[in-house]
């Protein structure tokens, strides 16, 4: 079985805590290769939710987000010369050219495309205007994968722990997400302190009202680039590359504090969404999700969705019947016998957890 780890680019492994060596199941059912939200690929015949197509489009997929390059991840993927990093090298080159949306801290979206991204309406998979910079469509994968961010690093469209393993990810998110910031912090205070003691590691101007350079993708004038990085400044790709060898060289203990209490108080989370996505326990009693999604299907079959619209589980038709069954007011066994009894049906241990882990079945006292 993988460990945490064997999600994360490597820079991390001799870095992170001992919990990131502990096993997950493989993410078996997110296949990027042959993308599990696309048409073609899709074992589960739901073809729209809300009148709009739940497939993703086989040109973009689920790279329709911008990632969030710290500043060390940068200087990695610029200093790894191996064959396959070469478009990726290029791409992010390329970014640095440009100067638009590139600072000491991130290579970042453009503020039109956070603008465009925050107000998309069901686009997510399903639109080129989206697409990743990073994506290369003719063969479908990205061109910085090992290097990937947070984000990157712990989305999936379909989770084989189900509502658990989105828990588990989604939290992961988040600790990785003051990882990042956190180290390049630590790399600005190394080469550019006043960009830290200033603030402008905290600076975010998305919110306000956007610039006609901002609507053409523009780079920041002169003056303002040059104050931005000061030495720096046309130095640009040497700086992320100091910043990859002062991250690589930090100790694990180091790593600790600087993460300090926030870092403790996010891994104590993890490790408990983590038990949960790896021991799944059924409650004493169980009751059909209201709020799950019901389609009969045109073979007599029913598609079933609840903790996501990406992740619906099909099912004979017979099936329903059983599942409503499941009220709330008996406890699991009472109600697996009276089946048995009424209707010659026995779901087993293992389907019952499986449909729990999609939350169509729900723990009826945490109701």
């Amino acid at each position: 079985m993988p460990t945490i780890l064997d999600s994360l680019p490597a820079l991390y492994r001799d870095l992170f805590p001992s919990f990131f060596q502990s096993p997950l199941p493989a993410e078996t059912k997110a296949t990027c290769s042959a993308c599990a939200m696309c048409e073609a690929n899709n074992p589960t015949p739901i073809e729209s939710v809300d009148g709009v197509s739940r497939f993703f489009r086989p040109d973009t997929k689920c790279c329709t987000y911008h990632p969030r390059l710290p500043n060390y991840l940068v200087g990695a993927i610029l200093a790894d010369q191996d064959a396959p990093m070469a478009e990726g090298r290029r791409r992010i080159q390329e970014k640095i050219s440009r100067r638009v949306a590139v600072n000491p801290q991130w290579i970042k979206a453009p503020t039109r495309y956070n603008l465009l991204y925050s107000n998309a309406r069901q686009a997510f998979g399903r639109t080129q205007a989206l697409r990743c910079p990073y994506y290369e469509p003719q063969g479908g994968l990205c061109t910085i994968w090992r290097y990937r961010e947070a984000v990157c690093s712990t989305y999936f469209c379909k989770y084989v722990a189900g509502a658990d393993g989105r828990k588990f990810w989604m939290t992961l998110k988040t600790w990785l997400t003051l990882a990042e910031i956190q180290l390049s912090r630590y790399a600005l205070l190394q080469l550019l302190p006043d960009y830290v003691i200033q603030g402008k590691d905290k600076a975010d101007n998305s919110g306000g009202p956007l610039t006609s350079e901002d609507l053409d993708d523009k780079p920041l004038p002169d003056k303002e680039y040059a104050e931005l990085w000061r030495q720096w400044a046309g130095r640009e790709a040497e700086f992320y590359g100091k910043c990859f060898e002062s991250v690589r060289a930090l100790s694990s203990e180091e790593f600790d504090n600087l993460l300090g209490l926030d870092g403790v108080v996010e891994q104590a989370i993890l490790k408990r969404q983590h038990e949960a996505a790896v021991g799944p326990r059924l409650p004493k009693s169980l009751k059909f999700n209201p709020s799950t999604t019901v389609q009969w299907l045109p073979d007599g079959s029913i598609a079933l969705a609840s903790y996501s619209e990406f992740d619906a589980v099909a099912l004979p038709g017979e099936a329903y019947a059983l599942l409503v069954e499941f009220n709330g007011k008996d406890p699991v066994e009472i109600v697996r016998q009276r089946l048995r009894d009424e209707k010659q049906a026995d779901l087993h241990d293992d389907i019952l957890i499986e449909l729990f882990r999609h939350r169509i079945l729900v723990d009826a006292q945490a109701l």
